[in-house]
């Protein structure tokens, strides 16, 4: 039921896009709104004159039908309104809803019109709310563009607008002041105090509706004064109209641009549509396009691509080094490329198959590849998968050894999500990491097998390994070295090129509720760039089901041998 009521009210952050120029179903929805409000405004319009009883009881059914559709989809405007924005979570969050603008016109346009159906008014608030209905027609702008440019406008120019009026506003309170003490002698009566001269001064600005001005100044500093107020009359209203057109003007561009990239942003996500792998005969989003390869598929320019990775409407996207794949003794030249990836959690991406076996992959939002490859192993087995896709990548740091959960974003929710995996019995984790990068020396080995010793341990038991049941280990061991020795010409190792004694590795450092975990370390050559990438993910799913499961693999999902564009429907 709660999930249910969780895809419901996303449906609804959809539906209450407030864009007419989306293309889903749910955009009907809108144009009912719009619809409905152009209808309460005429009836109250019509309202106003004189009509006969027939046509007034019309005007009722129709306010009473309109009343009841605004009171039941801004309640559902409130509930989901989490979905637009995660700040309006809770009772606090829909109250702080509420006090936005277009959440403050949605309220008082409705509810406080069901008083009148719980108790009696006076005749004065009846006429008041009957009067305050015509706030509805407000609502309608939030699906006018010209409003929303306006809006923008005066939100990217406020503090010049703000800096410009604190300017006059202090310039007219000194010259005020100024006119006080050069008119008070000449016309005491009149220029009594300095509130009077600042009243008057300020009288000029809005057409001296109080008739301040009848008493104009007789002394030369005074008309002085007096000339260069009416100056500042005119720069009061001619430099925040300067800056709201420039503001405007900018607020045009921007929406011009967005559109660029949110049209670009599309062209890149339907580049990764899925591709046949020949050796696997999986359809699978491939691990990377390169920028060269985007610019001449389609025909976008670096800029484009690069705008368009880094827009809120390619959230799947980032732009990698491949060069960082190959280990310094190439010395590759920098390849930049964009990698797709699948995002549902605040840290990256969680899949839960119900497997008792999980694959992490905590490094893949710095490793490109690693979070593609490890997926498919996921998949291919139907494994749980759980992958670190989000976070800042200029401290090169992941969730491989980490810091205090309450310090760094995404890692609290990460832990408890592997730790509910975990704790399930006899769970596994594989944790999924890269080798021989440009950071690294390029080992003689290819796969590396770590189990929490020193490096050189060849031991497969004992204290503070991450390993109970070595009798499975080394079965899943020898096979997994058997199979990918045979068939990809790979040369496995277990504990000599790595330490993982450490105790910030995340698997000792954060007491995970299982007895078996192994980490895998892959050269990032043959999980990026070798062919057979995908096939030694099936292996290794393979072997994992015979030494860990006891089973033979069952047959990999329909969903792998689907052309569909990127991760859509995996999840």
């Amino acid at each position: 039921m709660k999930e249910q009521l969780r895809r419901f009210r996303h449906s609804l952050g959809l539906v209450f896009d407030d864009n007419l120029g989306t293309r889903q179903w749910y955009n009907i929805v809108d144009w009912v709104i719009v619809f409905m409000i152009l209808l309460s405004s005429v009836e109250i319009f019509v309202s106003t004159m004189p009509v006969g009883a027939q046509v007034m009881r019309v005007l009722d059914i129709i306010n009473e039908v309109t009343l009841w559709f605004f009171i039941i989809e801004v309640t559902l405007r409130i509930w989901a309104a989490p979905e637009q924005n995660p700040r309006f979570s809770g009772l606090r969050g829909r109250l702080r809803y509420c006090l936005t603008f277009y959440g403050f016109i949605d309220f008082v346009s409705t509810y406080p019109f069901i008083i009148q159906y719980f108790c009696p008014l006076p005749l004065g608030a009846l006429r008041i709310l009957r009067t305050a209905r015509i706030i509805r027609v407000f609502r309608i702008t939030r699906y006018a563009s010209s409003f929303n440019l306006l809006s923008d406008s005066i939100k990217e120019k406020r503090n010049e607008l703000l800096v410009s009026m604190q300017f006059l506003v202090i310039i007219t309170f000194i010259l005020s002041i100024m006119m006080y003490v050069y008119e008070h002698n000449a016309q005491p009566e009149v220029y009594h105090n300095g509130f009077k001269s600042v009243v008057w001064a300020f009288a000029q600005y809005i057409g001296d509706p109080g008739q301040f001005a009848d008493t104009p100044p007789v002394t030369v500093p005074g008309r002085i004064i007096a000339c260069i107020v009416g100056v500042l009359g005119i720069a009061i209203v001619a430099v925040p109209a300067g800056i709201l057109g420039a503001g405007f003007t900018e607020a045009i561009e921007n929406r011009n641009y967005a559109a660029k990239v949110t049209e670009n942003s599309n062209k890149l996500r339907k580049a990764f549509q899925r591709k046949l792998d020949r050796p696997s005969g999986f359809q699978v989003v491939l691990p990377f396009n390169t920028v060269a390869s985007l610019q001449a598929k389609l025909s976008m320019t670096t800029d484009e691509i690069v705008n368009a990775v880094n827009s809120e409407h390619a959230p799947h996207f980032r732009l990698v080094n491949l060069a960082s794949s190959v280990p310094v003794s190439r010395q590759s030249a920098d390849i930049i490329a964009v990698e797709h990836f699948v995002v549902n959690r605040s840290y990256g991406c969680m899949i839960d198959r119900g497997s008792a076996v999980t694959i992490v992959s905590p490094s893949s939002h710095i490793d490109v590849g690693i979070g593609n490859w490890a997926f498919y192993l996921a998949a291919i087995g139907g494994f749980n998968y759980i992958s670190r896709e989000v976070g800042d990548r200029a401290d090169i740091q992941s969730f491989y050894q980490n810091d205090d959960p309450e310090t760094v974003p995404g890692l609290s929710e990460y832990l408890c999500d592997l730790q509910e995996f975990l704790s399930r019995d006899g769970a596994w984790s594989f944790t999924v990491l890269v080798s021989s990068g440009a950071l690294e020396p390029e080992y003689p080995t290819h796969v590396h097998f770590c189990i929490g010793g020193k490096k050189g341990d060849a031991s497969t038991g004992g204290p503070g390994l991450f390993v109970k049941d070595s009798k499975r280990y080394e079965a899943l061991y020898n096979a997994v070295a058997e199979s990918v020795h045979t068939r990809f010409g790979l040369e496995p190792d277990h504990q000599v090129c790595y330490d993982t004694s450490g105790n910030r590795i995340y698997l000792r450092r954060n007491r995970m509720p299982n007895e078996n975990n192994v980490i895998v370390r892959i050269e990032w050559a043959k999980i990026l760039w070798s062919l057979d990438r995908i096939l030694i993910a099936k292996a290794f799913a393979e072997e994992i089901w015979r030494a860990i499961l006891g089973k033979e693999m069952p047959a990999p999902p329909p969903e792998l041998k689907k052309k569909q564009i990127g991760f859509e429907g995996y999840l």
